[in-house]
Parts: C-alpha cells; sequence; structure tokens
C-alpha cells in the first residue's frame, strides 16, 4: 500500500468504516460484517484502533457516507493517530478522494484491501500474476488520485505530432500495454494448467475439489485428509494457490484433493476475472465438497455467496435463465465444519439439522471429530452414481483396458475373437471421459 506519498505499513493504525444498506441488513449480520472486515486488516498486518458500523438510508454520490458521519468519524483518527481509513464496501475514485480530503488521511475500500492482501499472499509466478492484472485494472480507473501532474503534456514530433499527450493518458497507456502482456503469460499458463489437467483427466483416478468461504476451515480439511502441512492459520485467504495431493478412501485406492482459494461476499469482479484460470480447476473435479464454518452467524450468506460463485463458473449445471445445453451439474457436498466451537445446544441443533440430509457430514478439522464420517461420505458420492456398461475393445487397446481397471470396477472379461467385451461399472463422469479419450470404442 504505497500509492501515495505518505506509505502505509504493516502495524499502521486502520480505522473500519462498515456501511450497511438496508437489502444487507437482511442478509448479513452486522456485527459479523465488522467482524470479518477486522479480519482482511488483520491479514494484511493494520493495528485495528476503530470501528465504525454505519446504517445508511441512501448512497451519496460525492463521499458514499453522509456530512454528519463523517463528522462522527474524524475526531478518532486524529485520537488513534490514524494512518488509514479501510471503507468495507466499493468507492468509486471521486468518492475516495473526497474521504480523503475530509479524513485528512489514506483511505482504501473493500477491493483495495483484498488486492493488497493477495499480492502479498501469492506464491507462485501465476498467481502473482493474476494478482497484478487484478491490481493494475483496479488501478486503471483511479489514476486521478495516483498523480498530480495530470495534465503535463508530452510534446509529439514534427507537425503531425500534434500538441502531445497528457501525462495521465500516457500512464493508461503502459497499464493497458503491461495488463496485455501479463494475459499473454497468464494464456501461456492457463495451456499449460489445460495439458495438465488433461493428464490427469487420463489418468484413473477421481479428483475432488474443496470449496468454501474464506476461513472456513479448508485448509486444515485438507491437512487432515491428506498429512500435509499446507499453511492452515486461523486468517482470511491464508490458501491462494491451489494444491493438490493424493488420498485413499474407503472403496477408492487413490483420489486426488485439490484445495482451493477461500471465497468472500463482494469478491472483486477483477479478482475473480484474474483467477479465473486457478477457479477452472473446480470445473473439472468429479466431487466438489462445500466446507462451511456451520457455527459462523453468516454462515447461510457465505453459503450464497460460495454458490453464487460456483454458478458462475458453471459448474451448478443449468439454471432457470440459464442456456439449456449447459453442462451437467458436479456432485456436491457439504462438510459442516469447526463443531468443536458450537455449545451442547448448537451442536444438538447443528446434528438434527444434519440427520435430515444424505449430503452432509459433521466434523471439527482441528480435532477431527467427524472426519472418517466425511471420508465414507465423499466416496458413496463418488461412486453413487455408478452404471453397468459393456464395452468391446480390442486386444490392441491395452490401454484403454487398464483405464477401466483402474477408474471402474470391473465385473467381467470375456474374450472374442478379435478383442474382449468388458462389463464395467463407471460413474456418468468417467464415462463421458471415457468416451472422449477413445471416441471409437463400441459400447453395448
Amino acid at each position: 500500500m504505497t500509492d501515495s506519498e505518505d506509505e502505509v505499513t504493516r502495524g499502521a493504525a486502520a480505522l473500519l468504516v462498515v456501511p450497511e444498506w438496508h437489502s444487507q441488513r437482511l442478509a448479513r449480520d452486522l456485527d459479523a460484517r465488522a467482524e470479518e472486515a477486522r479480519g482482511l486488516a488483520l491479514a494484511i498486518g493494520l493495528d485495528v484502533v476503530a470501528v465504525h458500523p454505519l446504517r445508511l438510508r441512501q448512497t451519496r454520490a460525492a463521499t458514499l457516507i453522509g456530512v454528519g458521519q463523517i463528522e462522527a468519524i474524524t475526531p478518532d483518527i486524529a485520537a488513534h493517530g490514524v494512518q488509514l481509513v479501510v471503507v468495507d464496501a466499493a468507492l468509486s475514485p471521486i468518492q475516495q478522494r473526497n474521504l480523503e480530503t475530509a479524513f485528512g488521511t489514506k483511505v482504501i475500500d473493500r477491493t483495495g484491501l483484498i488486492l493488497e492482501i493477495f499480492g502479498e499472499r501469492a506464491a507462485t509466478a501465476e498467481g502473482r500474476l493474476q494478482v497484478e492484472l487484478a491490481h493494475l485494472d483496479y488501478q486503471a480507473g483511479r489514476l486521478v488520485r495516483s498523480w498530480t501532474h495530470l495534465e503535463r503534456q508530452r510534446g509529439g514530433f514534427g507537425f503531425l505530432g500534434g500538441p502531445g499527450e497528457t501525462q495521465i493518458e500516457a500512464d493508461r497507456r503502459m497499464i493497458r500495454n503491461r495488463m496485455a502482456r501479463i494475459r499473454r503469460s497468464l494464456d501461456d499458463a492457463r495451456r499449460t494448467r489445460q495439458l495438465q489437467r488433461a493428464k490427469r483427466q487420463r489418468a484413473p483416478w477421481p479428483v475432488i475439489a474443496l470449496v468454501g468461504y474464506t476461513n472456513a476451515g479448508k485448509s486444515t480439511f485438507f491437512n487432515r485428509l491428506t498429512g500435509s502441512d499446507v499453511m492452515a492459520e486461523n486468517m482470511l485467504f491464508a490458501t491462494l494457490d491451489p494444491t493438490m495431493r493424493e488420498i485413499r478412501l474407503p472403496g477408492i485406492d487413490k483420489a486426488i484433493l485439490s484445495d482451493t482459494v477461500g471465497f468472500v461476499s463482494d469478491l472483486p469482479t477483477e479478482l475473480v476475472a484474474a483467477f479465473r484460470a486457478t477457479l477452472e480447476e473446480v470445473t473439472t473435479a468429479d466431487l466438489i465438497v462445500h466446507v462451511r464454518d456451520i457455527g459462523h452467524p453468516d454462515s447461510d450468506a457465505q453459503y450464497d455467496d460460495v454458490r453464487a460463485i460456483l454458478t458462475s463458473l458453471g459448474v451448478n449445471g443449468a439454471q432457470d435463465d440459464g442456456e439449456g445445453d449447459a453442462p451437467p451439474a458436479i456432485p456436491q457436498i457439504e462438510i459442516w465444519n469447526k463443531i468443536d466451537t458450537a455449545d451442547a445446544e448448537g451442536r444438538a441443533g447443528i446434528a438434527e439439522l444434519a440427520a435430515r440430509r444424505s449430503d452432509v457430514a459433521i466434523i471439527s478439522a482441528v480435532t477431527g471429530e467427524g472426519v472418517e464420517n466425511a471420508r465414507i461420505l465423499m466416496a458413496s458420492h463418488l461412486t453413487a452414481l455408478h452404471k453397468v456398461q459393456r464395452i468391446r475393445l480390442g486386444y490392441e487397446q491395452g490401454e484403454a483396458a487398464a483405464w477401466l481397471h483402474a477408474r471402474g470396477e470391473v465385473l467381467a472379461d470375456e474374450p472374442e475373437d478379435e478383442g474382449h467385451v468388458l462389463t464395467v461399472r463407471l460413474d456418468p463422469a468417467d464415462s463421458a471421459r471415457f468416451e472422449r479419450l477413445w471416441p471409437a470404442t463400441r459400447t453395448l
């Protein structure tokens, strides 16, 4: 966070402004939203000295919040030596500039804060490029607050050069050029990822993707299942880069488990676009495991946020207002995590709700409670939709036969003159995958 003359560093005193509109009031708990905003600030190393939840009747075009609310906040800024004001909402460049003038300090909105977190946490070259692309996209419309020499012109050459271009035009052009270079690099990375994905699809192992709201406990659950040491802290966006490990499940010798970036409400569109290649790992999974912090006050709202992003990725199948030829929905189950944080009454209520559903397991990833039941649930959903098929193969199609033996359950192998007929149990995804890999193969 260094785009002004006064650099804001880790440990800087920060004040949070958490505005709430009527529509949000119906869906989300204001205290929970304020706590999430505090968690975002702490994740980037800020020292939160004050929090101001605000109920808004209407939005002000110039400053988002009202004059009276600004006057109520200003004394706290001086009293605590605040260096940064974080507004938990999307600010326009004009609103951001006007608030900085009114508060006499630097202001950053929710999008900018999340971008800062991602910029600090990205560990891979691709992740860093994705964050940089999102940040440039975000900053492109905010040059008006980043430069004091916007009207300075660069002269042209000769009579055809014209009066030249303003500094802001030159800066925007530089940003566009840099974004174009990053997109080319990400396209190269995406093609590499697609090749790796295609190779995995040829391998006879199901892929399971962990998704969920940030800090729901995905990485802790991942470590519990795989024995890995993926970073798992009580911190928002502790995991950014996807991680894959081999696991064993009841009745399944080998599966691939993928840990993904946590979702969040109002995830910046710049980040959704930039991280789409990473999120595409979810779209090719055989099973999606949605990990929820079931004890969180906004657990239902967080569930809706995750579902909305999954729908945008096309993994929830055709929607009522969508295309009729959308790909089929990927099977999903829910893992209700952090049961150890609930009291006795809360545990009983959660258990009663879960007992009514066949796609839910209750666990504590920290203590290990219920994890074995989660493993059984994952295995049962991977095998539930399996169908028995008879497939004729030539003797020269050894790779296809090995694939079927490894991926499915071969019930019979009947020899014929020019080959053999396998009776095999496959799930629909594997059946479709087999047809793509060996399209000339006859299914009886």
